[in-house]
Parts: C-alpha cells; sequence; structure tokens
C-alpha cells in the first residue's frame, strides 16, 4: 500500500505553487480551475477531479485519488451500477508520461489496470481510450 497522500491539503499546498488570478476576462473553465485547486483534494468530488485532471492539473496528486475512486466504485458498475465515465475518461486519456511524477506510480498503474479489466459496458469509444491505455501505462503491453 502506498504512503497516502494528505486530502485535507489543496492542490497550491501540495505543488507549493501560487498561481495568479485569472484575468477578470477569462473563461468560466480557467476560474473553476483556480477556485478548485484551493480546495483539499479529499473534498473534490469526481467531476471536478477530472475536470482538473483533464487540463493536466495537479497530475501526481489526483491521480492516485481518481483511481481509489474508480477502483472502488468497478464492482458496482459491473453489477450493473452507474459508473463515472467522465472520470475515467480523463484518467484514461492522459500521456503515459503523466504517470512520471506520480509518488508508488507502479502501485497505481497496477490498480489502474486491476479496474480496468473489472469494468464492463464501457461505450466503445471509452474502451477504445481504456484499452490504449492498458497497452501505454507503465508496465504496459505496447
Amino acid at each position: 500500500m502506498p504512503q497516502p497522500i494528505d486530502r485535507s491539503r489543496s492542490l497550491t499546498q501540495l505543488d507549493g505553487q501560487r498561481w495568479a488570478d485569472p484575468p477578470p476576462d477569462t473563461t468560466a473553465m480557467v476560474r473553476n480551475v483556480h477556485e478548485l485547486r484551493h480546495r483539499p483534494i479529499g473534498l473534490l468530488a469526481p467531476h471536478e477531479l477530472a475536470r482538473l485532471i483533464g487540463q493536466d492539473v495537479g497530475l501526481p496528486w489526483l491521480l492516485p485519488r481518481a483511481v481509489e475512486i474508480l477502483r472502488d466504485t468497478a464492482p458496482g458498475q459491473a453489477a450493473g451500477g452507474w459508473y463515472d465515465e467522465d472520470l475515467l475518461y480523463a484518467v484514461v486519456t492522459r500521456n503515459r508520461h503523466a504517470w512520471t511524477d506520480v509518488p508508488q506510480a507502479a502501485y497505481w498503474t497496477a490498480e489502474l489496470r486491476n479496474t480496468l479489466t473489472v469494468l464492463v459496458d464501457l461505450s466503445r469509444s471509452l474502451k477504445r481510450e481504456a484499452d490504449t491505455c492498458l497497452s501505454t501505462l507503465p508496465g504496459g503491453t505496447s
């Protein structure tokens, strides 16, 4: 089991970077990403994680958190329950090099690998992305 990340800390605290405030005429997406960086990562909802991950923000801390959520909810999806495909899409479409800075990446990529094998009934396009991810993850069979 990897060393836990302090979920009470925000991305701003974890990465030590203080971003300048966004310009007043910026998009809602940019404003939202800036705001989410100040929230404790343990309080981020799956759709908020998907937004940040999709923008390649905070990946060393958010990819493990997303994999935890995906792993913990995968059995329910396999049994016919709802599954957060937006979060899954955000994770599986990251560049394989995104895992480079993730602490204990081998553990988390193995967890993602195991999770992807449990999932059923994914849309054709998401299944294709998941298969590509499996083949390109560190330790994959590309």
